[in-house]
């Protein structure tokens, strides 16, 4: 596990495990119209953090929330369009960038730690509680592009072209993520994880102005009031930066994509961290035999060294529970 103590088990969770697979989900999702004020109501943040525990019985809970929660507390609107996913009002130059500010931040996400707070005392005491953030990069590819681009391109050209303009707002979502990161542990989070979602649309150059170094900065900030809080890295998309990544951020553990070929991963990753994945979700969609061999074959390439269990990406929306269930089932048996 994340402390190195030798379990009897590998350890399980799933990125996007409490969402809209879940039929308890849908009925309680369907209460609000607004994502955004569904992630800031503690009682709802708390039943959909539970609710993949009680049904399942994972070894961890993750916060419910966004990583988009960062730009809306910075003053930067955000919504979520129903089938079209998250908008933003985009960042136009330096004078936007001034604009955002961060003296509202811990009042504004008041209501996440409150989730925090409640969602600890009702998780059975063998059950983490992870908390998370998005990445200063993957952030501010939303705050300028105004949603999600696989290319990142508006945001890469920016970066080349003013790169001290954007710096500053890398500077800004490093100091903000580190405080709210914090926070997070202060409240009972008893994990992190970082996810930047976007890491592999940067060539090398860019990578490590981008992702390495920001990351570098958020572990030690967090580190110096938290020593002991495990921070997992998750730079999708990364391929061989993968290896630079677990060398060189300080992370205790990095979480793998689909992509990544195991026994590369074996390798080159995993002597010097944790490591956790990489199940592709769509497997876990198909089920059946399709599930048990590639499980299998994670595990048997992963098992010698300290690995937790989980997916490259998250659970898609059309998995069936039965195959939730039939991955536990063998990861129970193992």
């Amino acid at each position: 596990n994340l402390n190195h103590i030798e379990t009897d088990r590998f350890p399980v969770w799933l990125m996007r495990q409490a969402g809209r697979h879940l039929p308890e989900y849908l009925n309680l999702r369907s209460q609000t119209d607004s994502f955004l004020d569904f992630c800031y109501s503690p009682d709802m943040a708390v039943e959909a953090t539970l609710q993949p525990v009680l049904r399942y019985g994972m070894d961890a809970a993750i916060l419910f929330s966004d990583i988009l929660v960062i730009p809306d507390a910075l003053g930067q609107r955000v919504s979520f369009i129903p089938g079209h996913g998250p908008r933003l009002e985009p960042l136009d130059g330096r004078a936007d960038i001034n604009h955002l500010d961060p003296s509202n931040l811990h009042a504004h996400l008041a209501p996440v730690y409150a989730a925090i707070r409640r969602i600890r005392t009702r998780l059975p005491e063998t059950t983490t509680l992870i908390g998370f953030a998005g990445a200063p990069w993957t952030v501010a590819t939303y705050m300028i592009e105004g949603g999600g681009s696989r290319d990142c391109q508006k945001t890469r050209t920016y970066a080349y072209e003013s790169k001290d303009d954007f710096q500053a707002l890398i500077d800004l979502l490093v100091d903000t993520t580190s405080s709210y990161l914090i926070r997070q542990a202060d409240e009972g989070a008893e994990v992190v994880q970082i996810f930047d979602s976007w890491a592999g649309a940067l060539p090398p150059m860019q990578f490590d102005d981008w992702v390495i170094k920001p990351f570098q900065k958020i572990v030690a900030a967090v580190k110096t009031v938290h020593p002991n809080l495990p921070i997992i890295g998750f730079p999708k998309g990364a391929g061989l930066g993968y290896a630079t990544f677990a060398t060189q951020t300080g992370v205790d553990a990095v979480s793998l994509d689909s992509m990544v070929p195991l026994v590369w991963a074996a390798e080159n990753v995993q002597p010097h961290t944790v490591i956790q994945g990489n199940l592709d979700n769509l497997v876990l969609r198909s089920g059946g035999q399709l599930l048990e061999a590639a499980v299998q074959e994670i595990l048997n390439v992963f098992s010698a060294q300290p690995f937790i269990f989980n997916l490259g990406h998250g659970i898609l929306p059309e998995t069936p529970v039965s195959h939730v269930e039939q991955l536990l089932d063998i990861l129970r048996r193992n």
